[in-house]
């Protein structure tokens, strides 16, 4: 039998990794709108 849990680095990093976070910040609303700079220096 197989056990429950089975886990996928890859999926792990879609759902919770950086990228993810990222997508919820004010980086995301800031690509969306087509910024060329997403980060003021």
């Amino acid at each position: 039998m197989k056990r429950t849990y089975q886990p996928n680095n890859r999926k792990r990093a879609k759902k919770h990794g950086f990228f993810a976070r990222v997508e919820t910040s004010v980086i995301a609303s800031r690509r969306r709108k087509g910024r060329k700079e997403i980060i003021k220096k």
